[in-house]
């Protein structure tokens, strides 16, 4: 019997253990068009693309979840429950916060701090901390590491304002030590703890709060091709 669900309807198609799970639908179409062999789609509810290929002779599957913690919670808590998904892999972009950080450099969320009440659901009696899986955080970083590429390891902000009415907020994150911020990496991490799947979230610095600068949504989309290089690596 072919599962599906009211957002990802596959018709049959396999979707793999392991997922890189980008934003931007047209991101989804771009990695797996330029690194997977083998491509299907599995999913174009909504426009929100979805495929599975191999890699390296790997199966490996990558569709986009939207903006948002609602959004990746919806989706990664489908993929997870109804499909089976182990590996769950944000590649996204973020706005970094940090006086060392530039354009172009990689992120990878050990944890993810957060405005959002979406932890709320789960009862919790206390205060829950989001991290990454250790094992994927390990790989990522030997892969970026061989790579030689810039890249900054740390707690994110994953935030539900992307236009914040309190111009101050972000100054205090920064005294924190957050490295970036995005909107999605707290949910994801949620949704595989609660289940004891794998997650992490490797991102592109695709601008930066205070210098303001920033790169072309044609970049956001298809320039940031080392996150999605290390991503393939855990796969």
């Amino acid at each position: 019997m072919n599962k599906e669900t009211p957002h990802i309807k596959p018709n049959g198609v396999e979707i793999a253990e392991t997922i890189l799970l980008p934003g931007d639908p047209l991101r989804a179409k771009f990695i797996a068009e330029t690194y997977l062999d083998d491509v299907v789609q599995f999913n174009s509810v909504r426009n929100m693309l979805g495929f599975t290929g191999t890699y390296n002779g790997n199966k490996v599957s990558v569709m986009g979840t939207g903006m948002g913690i609602p959004s990746i919670g919806i989706y990664s808590w489908e993929l997870i429950h109804v499909f089976g998904v182990k590996n769950l892999i944000r590649v996204g972009t973020c706005g970094a916060i940090q006086d060392n950080m530039k354009l172009y450099d990689v992120v990878l969320a050990m944890g993810a701090s957060t405005n959002s009440n979406y932890v709320d659901q789960f009862n919790l009696p206390g205060q829950f901390s989001c991290i990454a899986s250790y094992s994927l955080l390990e790989k990522a970083k030997k892969a970026a590491d061989q790579k030689g590429l810039p890249v900054h390891v740390g707690n994110v902000l994953s935030s539900d304002i992307f236009y914040n009415d309190d111009a101050t907020a972000m100054d205090r994150w920064k005294k924190m030590g957050i490295l970036a911020v995005e909107m999605e990496t707290s949910g994801l991490y949620l949704n595989a703890a609660r289940t004891g799947v794998n997650a992490l979230t490797i991102m592109t610095v695709s601008d930066h709060i205070y210098t303001k600068e920033e790169t072309t949504p044609e970049e956001r989309q298809t320039a940031f091709t080392n996150m999605m290089e290390i991503a393939l690596q855990l796969a």
